[in-house]
């Protein structure tokens, strides 16, 4: 038994020897698909302020009712409207020692056609929308764009691992190791300010275009 260890721990130690003495070039591969979006997340929140809590919350609760009864008319499925949270805060006015309530909630709306933005915005306004918190754009095909950008950011990597060895008169080998670091989304996100259903309800938005980055870790051997 204790000639097995023995014979064991000896190839052990022989097997990462052999593995640490791998000469290998270690770079970082970056690809980026720009994606024309065609999905809109409209982020936006019911807000009214008074001196009772009980009044205040009706008055939200009635105007949240009409946005989301405005929205299932016009055609948005129910699982592209969430509640993102409620609120109902006292506050305090030290000036003239009073308190006041505040009642918000704030609701993501998905559209699934970027080209229903305009009437869908201008809907909100006119039943009871008060403020519009971002506009996010999206892609329905985000996968199938990840995985072009992911497939750039390794043969990106390997031309830089050929270009750093090149002027050595080396070459690289197989792979080592890949591995895939954080994938970012960077797109556009346009704020706006507050604005009531007085204000003029139209609004223009230029979407762009979207970036889908995928970043990866990789080793070559080094020939």
């Amino acid at each position: 038994m204790m000639l097995l260890l023995a014979i064991f721990i000896a190839t052990g130690i022989g097997s990462q020897a052999q593995t640490s003495n791998v000469q290998a070039v270690n770079v970082t591969g970056k690809g980026t698909v720009n994606v024309v979006p065609d999905k809109v997340v409209i982020k936006s929140r019911i807000e009214h302020e008074g001196e009772s809590a009980v009044a205040v919350k009706k008055q939200n609760d009635l105007a949240v009712n009409q946005v989301i009864k405005f929205l299932k008319n016009s055609g948005v499925p129910e699982k592209n409207i969430h509640t993102d949270y409620i609120n109902l805060n006292k506050n305090y006015n030290y000036n003239d020692k009073t308190y006041t309530y505040a009642a918000n909630q704030a609701i993501s709306i998905t559209l699934e056609d970027i080209n229903d933005y305009e009437s869908i915005m201008s809907g909100l306004l006119e039943n009871g929308l008060n403020r519009i918190d971002g506009v996010e754009f999206k892609s329905s095909e985000y996968d199938r764009y990840e995985a072009q950008a992911r497939k750039k950011a390794v043969l990106d990597g390997r031309q830089k691992a050929e270009e750093l060895v090149e002027p050595l008169g080396q070459k690289i080998g197989q792979a080592i190791y890949i591995n895939e670091m954080t994938t970012r989304n960077v797109q556009p996100l346009y704020k706006m300010q507050a604005m009531d259903a007085s204000e003029e309800s139209a609004e223009t938005i230029a979407p762009g275009e979207m970036e889908i980055t995928v970043e990866v870790n990789l080793g070559f051997e080094l020939l």
